[in-house]
């Protein structure tokens, strides 16, 4: 049996000009992961990242803080988040000009709750199907992705072996609803509850022939034991 621990990378820069970057919290919320996962004795065989800066970034402050920072890093593009500004301009096409959304935000007592606002009917609108379409990557093609590039993993004989992947909270979602057959009209409930830097861990055994497929379970979701152990509520963020 092996392990792929799924992490969700750390706090992003939500409204600044390069969103695809850590935070000073998202770099200690990777941190921490590795710190915690090294005190549990956790060891890791194989690091994947999705490709993105956030990813990478995420995945090297954690490696460090476990002492593998010589950890090659394997980059697979099925791992990558869904292109989140189509998504939204898709939905409302004024905000392909940014100043309009800026605007629109600056205008909100608390910011982030008026884009999640627009964020949840925009997704609304993707994961439907009946805009299909209208996306580069419809919902159903990027869950497809994500699946395959999880396959590329398990179905990889060798021996028992834990594999850390860096990756966003859409393909932790998208993989999630392949294991767990949940509806499409609710998968994202479960998307929005992924925390910064937390871990879903999947079990699987490798595919041996065609008759011995392999198996992927779900272990465990959203773990986020090395954030809660400071006691300190400002390490808990969800964008």
């Amino acid at each position: 049996m092996g392990t792929v621990l799924l992490v969700r990378h750390g706090q992003a820069s939500f409204g600044s000009d390069d969103y695809d970057c850590l935070s000073e919290l998202g770099i200690e919320q990777s941190r921490l992961l590795g710190d915690w996962l090294s005190a549990c004795g956790r060891t890791i065989d194989r690091a994947v990242v999705g490709g993105m800066k956030r990813h990478r970034q995420t995945a090297e402050a954690c490696l460090s803080a476990m002492g593998l920072g010589a950890c090659p890093l394997e980059i697979d593009a099925g791992f990558e988040e869904y292109d989140a500004d189509e998504v939204v301009i898709r939905h409302r096409p004024e905000f392909a000009d940014r100043q309009v959304l800026a605007r629109l935000l600056a205008e909100h007592d608390n910011p982030r709750r008026a884009f999640q606002s627009i964020f949840s009917a925009a997704i609304d609108r993707w994961v439907g199907g009946e805009w299909d379409a209208d996306y580069r990557e419809p919902w159903s093609t990027f869950r497809t992705r994500c699946v395959a590039a999880l396959r590329r993993l398990t179905d990889d004989p060798g021996p028992s072996r834990t594999v850390a992947v860096f990756t966003s909270g859409g393909p932790i979602t998208a993989i999630c609803q392949h294991l767990l057959g949940i509806p499409d009209r609710s998968i994202f409930e479960l998307n929005w509850s992924i925390v910064n830097s937390s871990m879903t861990a999947l079990r699987f055994s490798s595919r041996s022939s065609s008759e011995h497929p392999g198996r992927v379970t779900l272990s465990s979701f959203n773990v986020v034991a090395h954030l809660e152990r400071m006691q300190n509520v400002r390490l808990i963020t969800y964008r």
